[in-house]
């Protein structure tokens, strides 16, 4: 396997671009830094975990992942998977678990598993795309409607019952408010900041987030905020490598490899839709299995956790108009400053705001009218879409993936023989 190395593409070429990477970076980072954390806690691992995987995994993959514009991390379809097995093993089964996993991702890439999932059809992509959309909205009611998080191990059945729950305890209108104005900002802000010939490009996601903030201090709605941030990010742990564990934890290895590979290839493939990249724009895949495998690698044997690309912040980093991978560095290294400079600062955002941002994200990933031209394709392709992102949403990804690619063969063979008049 041929590994290209960095490039003189991959990183800025002018103070434009800089610019444009920092701002990107920034507002990627506030938006992952909630996800960090609430993630790791829902595993059972400590927040500083969390923290540790974004900054750690952000950084490795950046550098040596096979895509522009791919943000490294925590994720929730992690979680699900990691969750039974700290539960049964504790968390010091998480360095051998991650030295384990990224290490059959790095070979898949040798064996260029990556190419295959350039031969996925289209459909199923934009299926797997729209789920995921759907996902990421959900995760975001508990925000929202500023209550804990219902039962249910679905992300539509937890979502459902945190409505219950927040309807029947009274609507939080004042949290409702906040994801709304936050959304009217972020929207808004690009419409003004062109008919005005704005100067300077900030990011509306930050513009959004930032008005919200003092908003909530200065009219004193004490919403939820982001909370106490540790001090603090992970320490060597490879000497806590278990090795009478190993045997239990080659499935379990195998399930979060498969899963790290496939979210992260899509979520690079993905990206390269939403910029219309082409040439040496586009990702390779066989590279960003390599920079994936050692992100986890790397951040479980510093305390942090198995990390994958993250389609939410990627899809965050590419509307901030990201150009080169220095933007997904730029958002490991604030992370690193707000840990030990900004903290308290940060930790005055409003949960409510990052809902917000990845709400509006979630419904430009979406993009309705792409959409609605899809469904107008062929009944074949609009099937295998809808059906991709139905198992998607209410099963999970990988099993959506698989469903979708099952349906899209069916659906060939059927137009096949119907053409054939085989089928009356």
């Amino acid at each position: 396997m041929r590994i290209s190395y960095l490039s003189r593409d991959d990183f800025p070429k002018n103070k434009s671009e800089i610019a444009s990477d920092v701002a990107a970076g920034l507002t990627v980072a506030i938006v992952a830094l909630p996800l960090a954390i609430g993630f790791a806690v829902t595993t059972g691992m400590s927040a500083a975990s969390g923290i540790t995987t974004a900054i750690i995994a952000g950084f490795v993959a950046a550098l040596f992942g096979g895509s522009r514009y791919q943000v490294s991390g925590p994720t929730g379809a992690m979680t699900v998977v990691l969750i039974p097995i700290v539960t049964k093993y504790g968390p010091g089964a998480i360095p051998a678990l991650g030295l384990m996993a990224g290490s059959l991702v790095v070979i898949a890439a040798v064996f260029r598993a990556g190419s295959i999932i350039n031969r996925v059809p289209w459909a199923v992509v934009e299926g797997f795309t729209v789920g995921i959309a759907l996902v990421i909205a959900l995760q975001q009611i508990p925000l929202a409607l500023d209550f804990p998080k219902g039962s249910g191990d679905r992300t539509y059945i937890v979502a459902w019952h945190t409505w219950q729950g927040a309807f029947s305890a009274g609507l939080n209108w004042k949290s409702i408010g906040a994801v709304i104005f936050t959304l009217l900002i972020k929207f808004n802000y690009p419409k003004l900041a062109h008919r005005y010939h704005f100067k300077f490009h900030i990011p509306a996601s930050i513009i959004a987030i930032g008005l919200t903030t003092v908003a909530s201090v200065g009219f004193h709605l004490k919403l939820h905020t982001i909370g106490d941030i540790p001090r603090s990010i992970g320490q060597w742990s490879g000497n806590l490598i278990d090795l009478t564990a190993v045997e239990h934890l080659i499935l379990p290895a195998v399930l979060i490899a498969l899963l790290a590979a496939i979210e992260s290839l899509l979520s690079a493939r993905v990206a390269d839709w939403m910029v219309h990249a082409h040439g040496i724009e586009k990702y390779s895949p066989n590279k960003e299995l390599v920079g994936q495998g050692l992100a986890t690698i790397a951040a479980s044997l510093f305390g942090g956790m198995p990390a994958t690309g993250a389609i939410a912040r990627t899809s965050v980093n590419v509307r901030n108009q990201a150009k080169t991978r220095f933007a997904a560095m730029v958002h490991s290294f604030i992370l690193l400053l707000i840990v030990l400079l900004f903290a308290p600062l940060v930790s005055s955002i409003p949960t409510a705001a990052i809902a917000g941002v990845l709400i509006g994200t979630s419904y430009r990933i979406l993009n309705p009218a792409s959409i609605r031209e899809s469904l107008k394709t062929t009944f074949a392709e609009a099937s295998v879409l809808i059906i991709t992102a139905a198992v998607t949403l209410l099963v999970d990804l990988i099993w959506g993936i698989g469903i979708g690619i099952v349906a899209h063969f069916v659906a060939k063979l059927f137009s096949k023989y119907l053409k054939q008049g085989k089928i009356s």
